[in-house]
């Protein structure tokens, strides 16, 4: 369990305060970072990608450990003064976010020179990221606000000295986070800019859900994570010209979107919250009102919403069964505009309790057809219909998240505790199939890639004899390289690359037009 040092104050646990979670009060009194460090390194494009760190020099004491978890034993035993012989009963369990494990993980697979350049778009150390705040959730939960590094090396170093559970990332600030209780006055210090950020949960969706409750996922729901990436990246695509958008995995029941293009993130908190704005379809309003109120016509991203639903709106009707039971039907009744087709419906309903949601979704149609309601309005009833999609399929934004540059988000490749599960991107750039594809309950947990090296090391490092398997550079391999978490880098790989080559034409084209570059421009 790490310690803090004479220089560090460390909060003491809080069960109510959650790195996820907004804060009421901006201004809240969290602990210090460590004083600053200086660096003069320099970090090559080529190389950003190049994780290779003498771990000698930051795992002293602990290089040798291996690969593969620590199994915890829980051991009972009789009264020392009992008559009776003594009886062991030994449980053997992992814990996630063990020391040992994560100070390997953190080692060996963490990918922080992507994070890096990443987060500062430039292999150069800048402001930019040097005065980001990172928050650090130690094992011994104490939660350390306004960390912030000059490099890459020296996060890494940091997290292994710490060894973390978790950490969250924050906004870049007008300076250095470490420095903020010496400025003259606290209003110089303030956030300038962070990536735009979305959050969904998938308990946000435990009122039509029917397959998994609370935390728990299966295939079934997870396909309302696939809907949310698919309608949210299309509308930030489309209709606001972002590209940099990357998914990931909350490593539980959830995704996170995080937009890099500089537009985004140099948003102020007031066109952050009306970008949040834009896709609150869902209203919720008082329980058991209508979620869904939208003015006819419908806006373009809700026509382009609807089609991307439709298909999945009939998968959630045989999958999650909404309108089966009793409260559920009542609920879809609610919803519809006629009384006279409403109890028609009713009647037709009564005489077969266990009629497939699918079938009621077609008796709608079938029943106003026939003239059940003499004073039916079949634009309205076409309207309802709509707004009944949406509120069955339509994406549910913690609208919190996104609406301050101040809100800290997790950051990918952290592993959650609770899971064990890596929170890797999903996809970037744009690609659905990538989105459709991914499988949460397939996503690697750390004490699985940690055997996987170990499995690697004696598959094919200490193999003598080569069986034509064995890779042609297995020994310059990375270990990331030797894992599940292979498909994943590559994908964040990706989109780390294409962002900081936007970043460069941006900046070359910026100064072409001040005068700095081209035939009547003056270089220094």
């Amino acid at each position: 369990m790490p310690h803090a040092t004479a220089d560090m104050e460390v909060a003491t646990p809080q069960s109510d305060l959650t790195p996820s979670t907004s804060q009421a009060n901006d201004d809240i009194e969290l602990p210090d970072a460590p004083e600053p460090r200086t660096t003069t390194d320099k970090v090559a494009l080529e190389d950003i990608f190049n994780d290779d760190v003498s771990d000698s020099e930051l795992l002293t004491s602990t290089a040798d450990v291996p690969s593969s978890p620590p199994l915890h034993n829980g051991t009972s035993t009789s009264s020392p003064t009992s008559s009776a012989p003594a009886v062991t009963t030994t449980v053997r369990t992992e814990s996630y976010s063990d020391p040992t494990i994560m100070l390997q993980y953190y080692a060996r697979l963490f990918p922080f020179r992507p994070l890096f350049l990443w987060l500062n778009a430039s292999p150069s150390p800048s402001p930019r990221f040097a005065n980001r705040e990172f928050a650090l959730t130690l094992s011994n939960d104490a939660y350390l606000r306004y960390q912030s590094y000059p490099s890459h090396d020296l996060l890494r170093k940091d997290i292994l000295r710490l060894n973390p559970s978790r950490f969250e990332i924050g906004p870049e600030y007008s300076t250095n986070p470490r420095d903020r209780k010496t400025l003259r006055k606290a209003s110089t210090f303030r956030p300038l800019t962070k990536e735009m950020v979305f959050d969904i949960d998938l308990t946000d969706y435990d009122d039509i859900r029917t397959c998994c409750v609370k935390a728990n996922i299966c295939e079934k729901c997870w396909k309302f994570a696939t809907m949310t990436i698919k309608v949210l990246d299309a509308g930030l695509r489309e209709d606001f010209g972002f590209e940099h958008i990357l998914w990931v995995y909350s490593g539980r029941r959830g995704v996170h979107a995080w937009i890099s293009d500089k537009e985004a993130r140099e948003l102020d908190d007031d066109k952050r919250r009306a970008l949040v704005g834009y896709f609150e379809v869902l209203k919720g309003g008082a329980q058991g009102g209508k979620k869904v109120n939208l003015k006819r016509p419908l806006h373009p991203h809700v026509r382009r919403s609807l089609d991307i639903l439709q298909p999945y709106f009939f998968e959630i009707l045989v999958e999650q069964e909404p309108f089966m039971r009793k409260e559920g039907e009542e609920r879809l009744l609610q919803l519809l505009p006629d009384r006279d087709l409403n109890d028609a419906l009713r009647k037709k309903w009564a005489s077969s309790p266990d009629r497939p949601s699918r079938k009621k979704w077609e008796d709608i149609d079938e029943l106003a057809k026939t003239g059940v309601s003499k004073s039916l309005d079949t634009k309205a009833l076409l309207e309802a219909k709509q707004d009944i999609r949406l509120e069955y399929t339509y994406p549910r934004i913690d609208v919190e998240v996104g609406k301050k540059r101040i809100h800290l988000l997790k950051s990918p490749f952290v592993v959650h505790p609770g899971t064990g599960r890596v929170c890797v991107p999903i996809t970037c750039g744009g690609d659905m199939k990538k989105a459709e594809q991914f499988d949460p309950l397939t996503v690697p947990k750390v004490t699985e890639l940690l055997k996987e090296i170990d499995t690697f090391r004696t598959e094919y490092l200490e193999n003598e004899e080569d069986d034509g398997t064995i890779p042609e550079n297995a020994k310059s391999m990375k270990d990331w390289e030797k894992t599940r978490l292979r498909p994943y880098y590559n994908v964040f790989n990706d989109y780390v690359t294409k962002l900081v080559k936007s970043e460069n034409m941006s900046l070359k084209r910026e100064r072409e037009e001040d005068g700095h570059s081209g035939a009547n421009g003056m270089d220094f």
